[in-house]
């Protein structure tokens, strides 16, 4: 899959491949995506930051991608 969707392609993703399913927010369908979802973490509202980061995680272990940001890693103890 190419690092950017189409509305069509992120209109069709179950929500479970989102990192904040309930509002359809950071896709991780692939490896490319759990590091884009890495990348733009900082934008992720504060509220919502530790559960974006589990699921980064997750996301990240399922198609064996290395989270090396502390904050995420931060965020995902709490």
């Amino acid at each position: 899959m190419k690092d950017i969707l189409t509305h069509d392609e992120r209109k069709v993703l179950p929500d479970d491949i989102f990192g904040l399913p309930e509002r359809r927010e950071y896709p991780m369908p692939d490896a490319a995506h759990v590091r884009a979802a890495e990348a733009y973490f900082r934008y992720c509202p504060e509220e919502l930051k530790p559960k974006l980061a589990r699921a980064i995680l997750m996301r990240a272990k399922e198609y064996g991608v290395d989270v090396e940001s502390p904050t995420v890693l931060g965020y995902a103890a709490q």
